[in-house]
């Protein structure tokens, strides 16, 4: 969930940032390196601390939304509108991530997050005030995001540290998943629902602290000239007349929107296996477990090099798992399939490389801003097309069909980035490093 930064009086200057780890033939780094840069590990325990305050807050208010109405659908309305307005957020007002300094869009996103929640806290609070503010937070999020990303290039350089921060903070945000249901669910039941969102205050404030104090300033990226939207929107439109940008873009929002589908059906999937509500926390939980396996195997083990020459091929195969649903499989041969697509969502490592180098540094922040809008964006559409798609032919065929049609796409979105290589010149000269 988003960030921010206050206006802020010079602060002394913070340990310089470090160059770019060297992306040839040397052993990876390992993550232990990232965590000495000072500012990271700001960055890093703020991340933490907003990311379990959003998982508290989303599973608060949907059993709050689901007491007052005492509606699944409207319960459920609750979670999807953290998906829907990221587009809001990651169009009309991407240009704010470069048009102010960093740690003031940083700081200001918690802070806004923060304002937001407290109304939720109040006794008696209208239901449309409850879902007006969910909307509010879902479109500063991409905002804080993409800034943040644009952040660590600042921080960590474009080289090899920045590819391990990043998914050091995707690690962080599978783990947090894991943990933060188990204790949101444990949280209410010693809190009322209210109770536990004064949690999230809490959260998004120290994060805000540490974002002030534990970041220097850095200038803006680019002038303050004409109106935000309309920045915004030239913004998007020269990120995406760039084919190279637009196809690594593509590469990251395309995947995800066919990886959410057993995700999205595991209720019924569990039900119909027959495994109750500890088979479905297994299922819930297998993708995550994958993704925290392979990105952290990839991440300290595999060179730089190697991480950029397997993100392709990886990311033509990591749907190619669900295909074993369609053999209606049981329990424990379903969680090895989602735990085995998890950790091919390692080709991150390797397409954050190429977005950061090929990104002009004007136009970093809002590219991450509507990276992440995307994403997210994707992602939602993916889970209502899985939920259309098993309505038609059944829970197991719509996860075996999104590991086809995915795939196909995969491929396609993979050779078009293939075919672009050689407008970055520095990009995918393997031999050469």
């Amino acid at each position: 969930m988003p960030e921010v930064t206050t206006p802020s009086t010079p602060s002394t200057p913070a340990t310089p940032t470090p160059p770019a780890a060297p992306t040839t033939g040397t052993p990876a780094a390992g993550y232990l390196r990232v965590f000495a840069v000072r500012e990271f590990r700001a960055v890093f325990a703020a991340h933490l601390l907003s990311m379990l305050g959003v998982i508290v807050a989303e599973i608060a208010l949907s059993v709050l939304v689901y007491d007052l109405t005492g509606s699944p659908l409207m319960s459920a309305l609750a979670w999807a509108l953290g998906f829907l307005p990221y587009v809001v957020g990651g169009t009309l007002l991407a240009g704010v991530a470069d048009r102010f300094p960093a740690r003031r869009v940083l700081v200001g996103c918690d802070l806004v997050c923060a304002v937001c929640v407290v109304p939720m806290t109040a006794q008696g609070a209208p239901l449309a005030v409850l879902l007006a503010l969910r909307c509010c937070l879902a479109v500063v999020s991409p905002i804080f995001a993409g800034t943040r990303m644009a952040t660590l290039a600042d921080i960590l350089g474009d080289g090899d540290l920045f590819v391990l921060g990043r998914s050091l903070l995707r690690i962080t945000a599978q783990s947090a998943l894991l943990v933060g249901f188990g204790l949101g669910g444990l949280l209410l039941t010693v809190a009322s629902p209210r109770q536990a969102l004064l949690v999230t205050v809490g959260t998004f404030l120290v994060s805000a602290a540490l974002l002030r104090l534990g970041t220097r300033r850095r200038p803006a990226r680019a002038g303050t000239g004409g109106a935000l939207v309309t920045d915004s929107l030239k913004g998007a439109r020269q990120i995406l007349a760039d084919r190279r940008v637009r196809a690594l873009l593509l590469l990251f929002w395309v995947p995800p929107a066919f990886t959410v589908a057993p995700e999205a059906l595991s209720a019924p999937y569990a039900d119909g296996l027959g495994v109750g509500p500890t088979g479905l926390g297994l299922l819930m939980c297998a993708l995550p477990v994958g993704a925290i396996a392979g990105e952290l195997y990839a991440g300290s083990r595999l060179r730089p090099v190697t991480r950029e020459r397997i993100a392709l091929p990886l990311v033509c195969v990591t749907l190619l798992p669900y295909l074993g649903y369609a053999l209606h499989p049981g329990l424990a041969v379903s969680l090895l399939l989602l735990v085995v697509s998890g950790a091919g969502s390692a080709y991150t490592l390797g397409l954050d490389q190429w977005i950061v180098r090929d990104v002009p540094e004007e136009l970093r922040g809002r590219a991450m801003t509507l990276l992440t809008a995307g994403l997210m964006t994707f992602q939602g559409v993916g889970m209502a097309l899985a939920g259309v798609a098993a309505e038609l032919v059944g829970v197991a065929a719509a996860v075996a069909g999104a590991g086809v049609l995915g795939t196909v796409c995969c491929v396609l979105s993979a050779l078009e980035v293939r075919r672009t290589e050689g407008r970055d010149g520095a990009d995918h000269d393997m031999t050469g490093r």
